[in-house]
Order: structure tokens, then C-alpha cells, then sequence
């Protein structure tokens, strides 16, 4: 008599044999993770728990594509940088989109058009990103948080694609959005 296969789903899905948190902060925690995954591999996996976040493209009348620098400590540098903040509990991206362009630049938006939504790095982080392009910008009263200096620059699409290409524009999520929209706009 033979022994009976096992499953073929079971091969395709991990199966989670203790998860314990190991910090909680105020943005995000980091929980051990012993599974088996797809496969039949058994690892432990550490992994950083983020509630998600979203990416805003603001786009000013013209084309320009406005843009916030901000000191990044875990970078220690200034980085030039799309609009961004994390999803609340209980908010819609769209939600958040609207709450964090207003924060950071003081602009409202008449439309927001979901351009992606991606893991930034899947390795060892479960965020993932939307990422908005915002039209139909009104200025305003910028309301950063207090640990928040920011300056906007308003940039043209060539220039950035050129930063891109030469190293100077390095923020991933900025660089993909950027890259995204100005290959696709006209069949978004």
C-alpha cells in the first residue's frame, strides 16, 4: 500500500508555527515568526509590522510635480522626496492622502488617481504603499507635525527623471512613483 500524496495546496501556502512580538513602537513593531514555508522550508523570520502607508504625486497646473526635502536621520541626509505618511487605524488610503498632502505642503486636491500599490521592501517589512497622483491642487496653509521641518520644490518631469538617472533623486518610493507616472500618465 502506498502512502497517500500530501496536498498540493499545503505546498503552496506557509504554515505559521509561533509568532511572538519582540518590540512595539510608536510607528511600527517587529514581531519572530517560526513557519514552514511553501516548499517545505523551516525558517524563522523576523519581521517589521507597519500599518501601511501612502505616496502622494502632487501634480501642479503645467506638469510640475511638486516635491518636499526633509532631513532623513536613518539616511543622515536631506532627501528630496514625494509626499507620504502612514495609514491611520480605520482611515482609507484615499483618506490618508488627503490628511498627509494638506500636513506636509498645505495643497488640497479635487482628484486622486491610484497610480500603485507595492511592497517596498518585502524582505523583512510588511507595508505596503499606495501611491496617489493628486490633481486639481489649491494651495494652503501647510500643518507639519512638530518633529517635521519640511521645504517644497516644484519640479518639471525632465528634471527629475534626470536626477533619477544620475543618483540624485534616492528616495525608492519617490523614484517609482516618478518613473510609474511619467511612462503611464496618459492611460492612467
Amino acid at each position: 500500500m502506498t502512502k497517500p500524496r500530501p496536498k498540493r495546496a499545503s505546498r503552496n501556502r506557509e504554515r505559521l508555527l509561533t509568532s511572538r512580538p519582540v518590540y512595539t513602537g510608536p510607528v511600527f513593531s517587529v514581531r519572530r515568526d517560526r513557519l514552514i514555508e511553501p516548499g517545505g522550508i523551516r525558517v524563522t523570520r523576523d519581521v517589521v509590522v507597519h500599518p501601511g502607508s501612502v505616496v502622494i504625486l502632487p501634480v501642479l497646473p503645467g506638469g510640475r510635480i511638486l516635491l518636499v526635502r526633509q532631513y532623513r536621520h536613518s539616511a543622515a541626509r536631506f532627501l528630496w522626496e514625494l509626499t507620504a505618511g502612514r495609514i491611520e487605524p480605520g482611515e482609507s488610503p484615499v483618506s490618508a492622502a488627503r490628511r498627509e498632502l494638506a500636513e506636509e505642503t498645505g495643497y488640497t486636491a479635487r482628484h486622486f488617481r491610484q497610480l500603485l500599490d507595492l511592497f517596498p521592501s518585502p524582505g523583512f517589512v510588511n507595508e505596503h504603499m499606495v501611491i496617489f497622483a493628486a490633481e486639481g491642487l489649491a494651495p494652503g496653509v501647510a500643518r507639519p507635525e512638530s518633529d517635521e521641518r519640511i521645504s517644497l520644490g516644484r519640479f518639471s518631469i525632465s528634471r527629475l527623471l534626470g536626477w533619477i538617472r544620475h543618483g540624485r533623486l534616492r528616495d525608492a518610493k519617490s523614484v517609482a512613483a516618478i518613473l510609474f507616472y511619467s511612462r503611464f500618465r496618459d492611460s492612467i
